[in-house]
């Protein structure tokens, strides 16, 4: 078990580079997952890996990180599985207990699903696996969650798969108490948060919680 988190770019839409440095930490292990490296050099920082089949990582950016020795860790363009899936089978071989993946949504719309389904395996919802794009924060409930923000944010709350049964919430405008809701009804779409923190607690099922941060105008 590793301790230190592991901080995942992957190669998406990455927001407000001032945020996202805000929440890096400087004990954490910074990951490229291919092409989303550059997300790492825009920020002035390197990588301690780049995990992929390097299609997506510029010829120039490919120089620095060799002449910067980063370790790099090369598939076949001809895979089944894409460079994110491959970098969060690295993390958890590896023994994080705490994951970050930033940039895996915007651009392609099955890419973005794809990324926020491989969250649900079995191995990673065991673990604290979050996703964040710099204003959206993702992440699954089996049993409890916390969200972090500040009055007027966003919380959208979406059965996956199934229904979810008995949702109880803390913290939010439209509470839910002991409710069930279903992935074909809307109901927990756009709830907003009354301070910095609200907590979701569920019976059964599986929760994606969405998390967007309030704009002030």
């Amino acid at each position: 078990m590793i301790e230190t988190r592991a901080v995942i770019f992957a190669n998406g839409v990455l927001h407000d580079n001032e945020t996202v440095r805000s929440l890096l930490q400087s004990e954490d292990v910074l990951i490229g997952a291919d092409g989303g490296t550059h997300h790492i050099l825009d920020l002035g920082l390197l990588p301690s890996i780049v995990i992929g089949d390097l299609d997506s990582l510029s010829e120039n950016h490919l120089n620095i990180l060799t002449e910067a020795g980063v370790r790099i860790l090369q598939y076949p363009v001809d895979k089944d599985h894409t460079d994110l899936e491959l970098v969060l089978d690295y993390v958890v071989n590896t023994g994080y207990q705490s994951i970050l993946v930033l940039a895996a949504f915007g651009g392609r719309l099955d890419q973005t699903l794809s990324n926020l389904a491989l969250l649900t395996r079995p191995d990673l919802l065991k673990l604290d696996v979050h996703m964040l794009d710099g204003n959206e924060e993702a992440f699954f409930i089996q049993r409890e969650g916390l969200v972090r923000g500040m009055a007027g944010d966003s919380v959208s709350l979406l059965p996956w798969g199934n229904a979810v049964i008995g949702i109880t919430t803390g913290g939010l405008r439209w509470p839910l108490i002991g409710e069930t809701l279903y992935p074909h009804k809307t109901r927990g779409i756009s709830n907003e948060m009354l301070g910095e923190q609200a907590t979701i607690k569920i019976d059964s099922g599986l929760l994606l919680c969405i998390h967007q941060k309030h704009k002030p105008e």
